[in-house]
This record gives C-alpha cells, sequence and structure tokens, in this order.
C-alpha cells in the first residue's frame, strides 16, 4: 500500500495533467505491482493528514529490532482536491494492481498555462515540496518536483545520511512527455552518473487531429491495444562502467472487447538478462501474472507466478436469493471502486519462496498484512512477518 506522501503526489500528478505510465520507467509497472510487492516487516503506525489542500503531514512510528520513525511535511502550489481521508479514499488509488492503461492524451495548449493577474501574464509553474526526516538516525531526504511546460517537468531529490559516499547524493530528472514518445535526462552525484531513456508508442499521434472530415458512411475502428518500444542508457564518469537496456510492451486499451493483457520484453544485452512477463485481468476481480528470467552467459533461469484479488462487500447470493422472491428488485447502482473492501496478493516462485499479502479497511483504519515463506527452510519458514497501520485525515 503507498504512503500517504506518495499518495498525495500522485494527486499532485493527476492534477497536473502529467501520465506516470508513459515512460521508460514504468514499462513493468504492472508486472512489478503484482510480484515485487513489498511484504511488511514488523509493526508500523502511520498518521497523516491533509491540513489544507496545499499542505499534508505525516508521522510514523515503527518497531524491526528497535524503535524507529519519520516525520514528513509536503506542499502543492496546486489545491489537491481528491479525498484523502482513509474512510473515504479510493483503494485503488493507494493499493499497487493492474495498470490498466488509458488512450494517450494531448498535451495542453499553451494558452491553458497562462494565467493572467491585474494585466500581466504568469506562466503556470505548479511546484511540490517534499521533506521526510528519519529518527533517531537523522536521515534526511528531500524532493523538489516543477511543472516547467505543458510536456515538461523536473524532478530533484536528495538524501543526506552519514552513512553514504560524501554524505549524501543528489538526482536530477528532466522529463519530456508529448504522448507520442517521453524522454527522461538524468544525473546523479553518485559516481556521476548520467543517463537517458525515452519510450516511443506506436499508432497514433495524439497531438494531430484529422484534418478533413469524416464521410457519414466512413466508419473509423476504435484502437484496441498499443505497442511501445523504449530502451535507457547510463554511464558513471568517476567509476567508467555504464549500461544499457531496451524494452517492448503491448497492453490492451479500453475499448479492448475480451480480457485486459500486457505483454513486455526487456533485454540487458550488457549483463545478458532476458526477462518476459505476462499479465492479464481475468475477471472484474482477479488478475493474474507470470515472468520468466533468463540469462544468456550463466544460462540461468527463474519463474514467477502472482495473482491478486479484490475482495467486494457485497454478497452476491444474497442478491440471487432477493432477485428469486422479488423479480423487480433490481441492486442500488454503486460506483464500481465503492464497494472494494481489500485485496489479496500472493506470489510464488520456482524455489517454493512464497508472499502473501492483505491490503484493505476497516471503518476509518488502513491495514496492510504480509508475510514471506521460504518452504525449504523448514527450520525458519517465515522469513518476515508484519503489520502496517494508516490513518488519515
Amino acid at each position: 500500500m503507498l504512503d500517504f506522501m506518495d499518495h498525495v503526489q500522485n494527486a499532485f500528478y493527476e492534477a497536473s495533467h502529467w501520465n506516470l505510465d508513459n515512460s521508460y520507467g514504468a514499462l513493468n509497472a504492472t508486472a512489478k505491482a503484482l510480484l515485487d510487492f513489498r511484504t511488511p516487516r514488523g509493526l508500523r503506525l502511520q498518521i497523516s493528514s491533509l491540513a489544507a489542500p496545499n499542505f499534508a503531514t505525516s508521522y510514523t512510528i515503527g518497531s524491526v529490532g528497535v524503535v524507529d520513525g519519520s516525520v514528513s511535511y509536503l506542499y502543492s502550489s496546486l489545491p489537491l482536491l481528491r479525498p484523502f481521508k482513509s474512510a473515504d479514499l479510493d483503494l485503488h488509488h493507494v493499493i499497487r494492481g493492474y495498470r490498466h492503461l488509458q488512450e494517450l492524451r494531448r498535451p495542453d495548449e499553451a494558452w491553458w498555462w497562462e494565467v493572467w493577474h491585474c494585466g500581466k501574464r504568469i506562466d503556470r509553474r505548479d511546484t511540490l515540496l517534499y521533506g521526510r526526516i528519519f529518527l533517531p538516525r537523522s536521515t534526511l531526504e528531500a524532493l523538489y518536483l516543477r511543472r516547467l511546460s505543458p510536456t515538461r517537468q523536473l524532478k530533484i531529490s536528495a538524501v543526506s545520511d552519514s552513512t553514504l559516499n560524501n554524505g549524501g547524493t543528489i538526482l536530477a530528472l528532466l522529463q519530456n512527455d508529448v504522448g507520442k514518445y517521453s524522454t527522461e535526462y538524468m544525473y546523479s552525484t553518485d559516481s556521476a552518473l548520467m543517463g537517458v531513456r525515452g519510450l516511443y508508442n506506436f499508432g497514433p499521434d495524439p497531438r494531430v487531429g484529422s484534418t478533413s472530415p469524416v464521410a457519414a458512411h466512413e466508419i473509423t475502428e476504435p484502437v484496441q491495444g498499443r505497442f511501445s518500444a523504449g530502451a535507457e542508457l547510463y554511464y558513471g564518469l568517476l567509476n567508467k562502467s555504464g549500461g544499457i537496456s531496451t524494452g517492448l510492451r503491448f497492453t490492451t486499451l479500453p475499448n479492448h472487447t475480451g480480457f485486459p493483457y500486457t505483454m513486455t520484453l526487456t533485454l540487458n544485452p550488457l549483463m545478458g538478462n532476458l526477462s518476459s512477463t505476462y499479465a492479464v485481468k481475468a475477471g472484474p476481480n482477479l488478475a493474474l501474472c507470470s515472468r520468466f528470467d533468463f540469462n544468456f552467459y550463466s544460462y540461468e533461469s527463474e519463474l514467477q507466478l502472482g495473482c491478486e484479488l479484490w475482495r467486494r462487500r457485497r454478497n452476491t447470493d444474497v442478491e440471487w436469493a432477493v432477485k428469486r422472491l422479488r423479480p423487480d428488485w433490481k441492486r442500488p447502482t454503486v460506483a464500481p471502486d465503492d464497494d472494494v473492501s481489500g485485496i489479496l496478493k500472493a506470489r510464488v516462485d520456482q524455489d517454493w519462496r512464497i508472499g502473501l499479502l492483505w491490503e484493505g479497511r476497516i471503518k476509518e483504519l488502513l491495514f496492510t498484512l504480509g508475510a514471506s515463506l521460504d518452504l525449504k527452510r523448514r527450520e525458519q519458514i517465515f522469513r518476515t512477518v508484519g503489520v502496517e497501520l494508516q490513518y488519515s485525515s
């Protein structure tokens, strides 16, 4: 489950019309949500609040061997009007699951980013500031996020920790997204790392509209899927080492009439790693995923399987009985997300390492209960067990 501050940051992206899925870094977002979910350790409690539409605070305390915690503050120049109370929020906003990609949207027009004040034009450049201090280690992390234009965004994150080289590190990321393609340029003070990555979407260009009227008898077929290709290249100036990877993705869009599914293929030629994933939304409440990794140099392989099952509040058996007694009865119409009460996730690999996660809401409290097991280690089957609780107002 997302932390409160991550939820607020995602709300900022949504309010500023930034597409998180249209980047090379999000190529395997669905497989990671279904297979790489984190299982909690120990007990952790988080209390958060959106004191104003532009300001949020969060306090966390946990016990994993020793008692630790953190204090976070966030400011957004753009008012965030999404419900953040733990009793009212949509669980799909805080629980990572199967990612339904939408049609590519056309970038905002330049005039949308112009604000006139006292006869003077001011360009809209929405900003988000975030800071967090970990106690008792006194580790500090910060984030500066600024929308420079309708298609450009600057993200600077920093960490201050005495255990790191030079006492900390700074990462700068310049992102460009025009819909048809996206690019990212990165620089990190750690090893003076420089990188670039991009993603290209095949098919219609959202920036280009139809220049000629369509005849009445001519019917344009809706696009049901999207094929994307991308790559990344990075190099460390200090350690004189680099890397490269490339990837492909095909995913169905909302116009697809069958089961939604996503397929990806990524390759790291320097390390010899090949990874392929397949995820399918097998029903309104069920998603399945598989991933196969293979190394050309060592001939080692790994297989992982995972699933997620959403739990609904309504009882279909009771509804069936009521309709038998009263054929004219109709169930009250509710939004698809209003009756979601939780989700169960599970994964297993070829070595019988199992991960289980149960996330949901009990009245005004969000909870995450998880465990990781290793069935081959009989002396210690349970590797990690933990509970996380969140309350936001």
